[in-house]
Formats: structure tokens, sequence, C-alpha cells
């Protein structure tokens, strides 16, 4: 060979190789090869010079896009993607036909041609499979095709939107919060929610893929967007090169499916299409998607599966654990885990026969326990007439439970007739005088409310002695807090002083109580959804309106404040914005003015016919209860070591006076969800 064809033959293989690298940076983004070609007018070499801007790198921990001139690197790590010039299809380049990896196949290779190469154009912008053979087209205008097939596209879109809309009515968060500019608690304030301890630094401007609504063509296709809002799972998006016009901005569910961080598309062989509504405004939009992504932020590769990963919970159904009975606060019961959505656990006691009789509570409660719990405390329990379990029941291995802190019980401590302040479980919206009426093992207290206590103790209440909803006397005088005296007390204002001494009581040293105050995040204003405590099968649209150290004040929009609940930052009974939605549990909306009025007429009839003796807690609105049902604030927590009895030996409470039964005006649909609950389940009586 000579040294002219070396030179010719070296100068050859550098322009094939400038050539591969100019298309490998056009084609990183996934897009329809060729879609400029759609245009009028071309400006690849400008854009192409454009995209090669340096922009500096922004700390965080999300992955950075990153464009080095030559070969795009995905988010994932991925790189030496290929789309086929021909037939558009997206591949390893590694296994593209010839040295140049133009064309997928051999075929595609032949038939290009440029009527070839518009077809080809053609059968992807409407959505066609990849074809190796292509049909050569008639000379006919291609954007009339186009135009043509976008009108008659548009007019089927007009259609669907037009007959859904008569039928989507119910609750949007996302018109709630835009309509009143509120703020949501961020995802990172739940550490029991899916991805609460891993949400990193998602925030605004972070871009993603998401599928593009605003498109023509029959098939899905996708575009990019950025976070314009957060609001607890949900986002508000915004397509790139919309700028800041907020047209067509959508909220949705950030931890959905059809969410994606950007190379996802180019990773998958889906297809980026600008919206019809600014396709108009750039020739080059793998250009202007280089020069815009270059050096943004975006999500983690592994989003999706620490999602999924988030969302697995240990709890399953037929697992038998020990639970508070919401009839005689003072003890416990059998009750085997009917369904879990979303860690929260549908509990029926062992003995309803038709499985009616069921409890509503978290994973992490401190309200259920491993069995053998109570008898290694000395707590009451109720035993089952059941005298064995029953096939494919079988006990949840004790360290699925939240842990209880340690503590030492040994010198100064709590002793019977101290006097504290408490959340009443039976009116979460109280803080009352209380008193300590026996000491557990373990930490664990049995706790009264003075002034409503019945004669044989069953309306005690156990709570552990680092609980939060407990606290020493004063509490409520320090941070301005309404004291709830003890019923019949007539010397009031309410003096601590003068009461402890009429009694001839000591209040518990204030050493004793827990003083963590974790850095919750939570900020007043704050909207949330939380577990309506008192009919706990509810979750509720939910605003913080006070935070008193580690303590919130949570009130259920539209309803007064009467019905507002005192609930521990670290509560598992509070959930981001969003996860009713995540999880396919129903969320209760605000209620509306109607309601409100109806129930609070009912509420004043009852109240005239019924004696003043004490009856917990205000009747709320939802559904009817045939009993007083117990809170989920923070009651005992789980731990110890099992052991004999210490002192509280019965098995079977002395009788128990019954509580008034409350009913509602009518009944209210239990929470449906897309998975396991069934529609047909009530409260028992």
């Amino acid at each position: 060979m000579s040294a002219v064809s070396c030179v010719t033959g070296f100068s050859t293989s550098k322009t094939e190789h400038s050539s591969r690298s100019e298309r490998k940076r056009r084609d990183s983004f996934g897009m329809f090869d060729g879609y400029d070609s759609c245009s009028e007018d071309t400006s690849s070499s400008s854009s192409s010079e454009e995209s090669e801007e340096e922009v500096a790198p922004l700390p965080s921990n999300l992955p950075i896009i990153k464009n080095n001139g030559q070969v795009y690197t995905y988010p994932d790590g991925k790189s030496g993607m290929a789309t086929c010039e021909m037939c558009g299809m997206v591949g390893v380049r590694d296994a593209f036909y010839s040295k140049t990896k133009r064309f997928c196949s051999v075929s595609c290779s032949r038939s290009y041609s440029s009527n070839s190469k518009k077809a080809s154009i053609l059968a992807r912008l409407q959505g066609k499979p990849p074809t190796k053979k292509a049909k050569v087209l008639q000379k006919q205008p291609l954007v009339a095709k186009l135009a043509a097939y976008a009108q008659y596209q548009a007019t089927l879109q007009n259609q669907a939107k037009t007959k859904a809309a008569v039928s989507m009515e119910g609750f949007s968060w996302g018109n709630y919060i835009n309509s009143n500019s509120f703020i949501a608690a961020p995802v990172t304030c739940f550490k029991h929610a899916p991805m609460g301890t891993c949400w990193g630094d998602i925030s605004e401007n972070v871009r993603v893929e998401v599928p593009n609504t605003d498109c023509s063509l029959p098939t899905k296709v996708f575009w990019i967007a950025g976070i314009v809002k957060l609001a607890g799972y949900n986002a508000l998006l915004r397509y790139e090169g919309f700028e800041n016009d907020s047209a067509l901005d959508f909220w949705c569910n950030i931890c959905g499916s059809d969410i994606h961080p950007v190379g996802w598309c180019a990773a998958s062989g889906k297809p980026l299409v600008p919206p019809r509504t600014i396709q108009h405004k750039y020739t080059n939009w793998k250009a202007f998607l280089v020069k815009r992504l270059t050096g943004a932020k975006t999500l983690p590769p592994d989003f999706s599966q620490k999602v999924s990963e988030s969302m697995q919970y240990p709890f399953k159904p037929c697992m038998r654990v020990e639970v508070v009975d919401k009839r005689h606060l003072c003890r416990t019961r059998v009750a085997v885990v009917e369904s879990v959505i979303g860690g929260r656990l549908r509990l029926v006691y062992e003995e309803s026969e038709d499985r009616t009789d069921d409890f509503w509570c978290h994973m992490h409660s401190p309200l259920i326990h491993h069995i053998g719990w109570s008898r290694s405390i000395g707590h009451r329990f109720k035993r089952s007439d059941i005298t064995k379990k029953q096939d494919g029941h079988f006990d949840t291995p004790p360290h699925l439970f939240a842990k209880v802190k340690e503590v030492d019980q040994s010198g100064e401590w709590f002793k019977e007739g101290m006097k504290l302040e408490a959340i009443d479980p039976l009116n979460l919206s109280t803080i009352c005088v209380a008193t300590i009426r026996k000491v557990l093992a373990d930490g664990f207290l049995m706790i009264g409310i003075d002034g409503s206590e019945a004669a044989d103790g069953s309306d005690w209440f156990c709570y552990h002695a680092t609980s939060p909803s407990i606290f020493p006397v004063g509490f409520c005088e320090i941070n301005m807090i309404e004291l709830t005296p003890p019923r019949g007390y007539t010397k009031l204002p309410f003096k601590w002083f003068d009461y402890l001494r009429e009694t001839g009581s000591i209040a518990a040293p204030v050493k004793l109580f827990n003083k963590d105050v974790p850095n919750h995040g939570f900020r007043v204003g704050m909207k949330l959804e939380a577990v309506d405590l008192m009919e706990p099968r509810l979750i509720c649209v939910a605003t913080v309106t006070r935070i008193i150290h580690r303590l919130l004040r949570i009130h259920f929009d539209g309803w007064e404040e009467e019905y507002d609940q005192w609930v521990d930052c670290e509560s598992p009974d509070l959930y981001p914005v969003g996860w009713c939605q995540l999880t396919g549990y129903q969320l209760q909306p605000p209620a509306s003015q109607s309601s409100r009025e109806n129930q609070s007429a009912s509420s004043k009839q009852k109240k005239k016919a019924k004696s003043q003796q004490y009856k917990g807690h205000k009747k709320k609105r939802k559904m009817p209860v045939g009993k007083k049902p117990v809170s989920l604030s923070s009651l005992p927590m789980t731990g110890g070591v099992r052991r004999s009895f210490s002192g509280d030996e019965e098995l079977t409470p002395p009788p128990y006076r019954t509580l008034p039964a409350q009913t509602a005006p009518e009944a209210f649909p239990p929470p449906s969800t897309s998975r396991e609950f069934s529609p047909s389940l009530k409260t028992g009586n």
C-alpha cells in the first residue's frame, strides 16, 4: 500500500470517527433520530457548538448530567448506546452493523436513502414500531401528512378529555395547594414512610423524564420536565422549553412508575418528543437539551428500586400480635393481621367470628406487641376463648416490633400516686391532670385521668416512661397550653400547688421524663396526611397548627378546633402529602360546610339527651362507632424480657362499665384501596 493511500485511509477513518461522535451527542437523549429533519431549517453546526459549553458541576448527592463532547454518559453509568439512522432502533453500539455503527442491520443499511429515510421518520413520529424494511414514500409533502395526522389525534384527545371530565370528581392535593399557596411537610420529616430516610436532595429544578401528554402520537412518548414545586411526594412539573410559561404545568407523584431519571429513555429505547405547543420554538431540540441539561441534577438511577424496597413490609397476613383492647384500655387482646397497606395493619381480634371486630394501626405503633408481652411486664390481658391457634396463624417474631429505650428503675423512679400531665387517649385535643396508678416492668406505667376514672381501673391506659405523651407538672403552664383540670374540680383557675396540697400527693420528678427533641423539620402551617386517631382507619387532610418542642397540634382541615389532636413529631400516624395515592389508601378530603353543620346539630341533640358524666373523646364525623375506640397516641412501646407476672395477675379483669354507645347519622364508607382492603369492612360494636 502506498503512502498516499495510507494517508487517505487515515483521513477517512478520522472523518468517520468525528461524524460518529457527533451522532452520539445528538442521539444521547433518546430523541427521534432525524426529528430535526422535519424542520425547514436546521442549525446542527451552531447548536453543536452551544452544546459543548462548559457548565460548572453542582455539589449534590444526586447524579449530575454530563456531556463530555463525545460520548454521553448516562446517569446509570451506561454508555455506548446507538440509534439506527434508518429505523430508529436504540441499542448497544457494539451490536450494531458495520464499522460506523450507523445501522442496526444489513437491511437497514441497504434501505438507507433519502426517500426511505423520510418514510422511517414518519413511521416513528406516528408511533409505529421500528421495521427492518422501509417503504419508499411517494413524493408528497411530509409536513402536510404530519399536520393532518396531528389534527386527527388532537380531535380524539379532546373527545376523551370531555368524557373523562364528567366522571373525574374528588379531592386534588395539587389544586388545593396551588389555590391556597400552601406548603407541605417534606418527606424527610416522616422516617417511617417510604423513602423517608433516603429522599436525598430531591428538590426544585431536578430534571426527570415523564410521559408527554401534549402530543398527538398514538403511542406513549416522553419528554424532560423540571420540578417547579414539591409537596411531599407530589411534584409540580414543567416541561423543558416552556421557560416561565405555566400553562401546561402538572402535578404527579414523584415515586410513580412513570417518573424516571434523565437518560432512562436512551437506555430503554423510548422516544423523547417535545410537546406540540412548543415544537416551533427550536429547530434543533437535541442541542437545546444538551445545553439545558448539562450540569443539572436528576434522580438517582436506582430511585425506582429504592421506592419499591421501601414499600416492602415485614408484617404479613395471619401473623398474631397483642394489641390494646379498644373497649377496655387497661388490657390487651390477641389479634391477627388481616391486611397490610403501606405499613398500616388491619388487625382482627382473634375471637371475632365474622372478622368485623377490627382495629387499624401502623406496624410501628406502640399499641401492638409480640405474643407474651403482657405477661412479661405484668399488664392485664384478656385470655382468648380460642384454645389453639387457627390453621395458618403464627406468632409475629418479636424483633419486628418497635423497640423502647432501656431505662434504669433501680434508682429514683416513678411511684404510684405521683402526679403528672398526660394526653387523654380518649380526647386527644386535651392534656389533662393525671396520676400514676401502677408501675409495671421495663419502664411501663399505668396512667389514670383524674376525675374520670372508673373504680375498677378499667380505663387506665399504658404509657412507657419515655413516651412523648406524658409531661411533668407545669408543662402546660410553661408552654401556654390549656390544661384540662379534673372533672368536677371547682377551684378555678387550676393551680398545681393548691391541687397537690389538697390531694396530699407529689409531682413526678422532672428528670424522669423524656426531654429529647429531634430536629423534625415540621413548621406551623405545613400540610400533611394524618390518621384520625379517634377513628384510626381514616386518613385525612391535615395541617400543623402549633409546635411545642416535639409535640405537634394537628388540625383536620374543614373541621372545628375541638377535633384537633396532639401528636408526637415521630408518630407513625403522620404521612407526607401523596402517601395515600402512593399506597392506594383512600384519603378523606376536607369537610364541607354542610357536613359540618349536620354533625354539629346532631352533636348538640345528643349532648342534651345524655347525662353529664365523662364521655371521653368528642364525637367526630365520619363513621358509626359502637363504643369509644382507643387512640393511637404514643402509648406503651414494645420491649422487655419474658418473666412471671409482677402484680396485676388477672387474666380476665373484673366487670367493666360499658361505655356509652355513639352512632353517626349515616355510615361512612371504609377506606378503599387498590389492593387487599375489603369494602365490606365495618367497625365492630
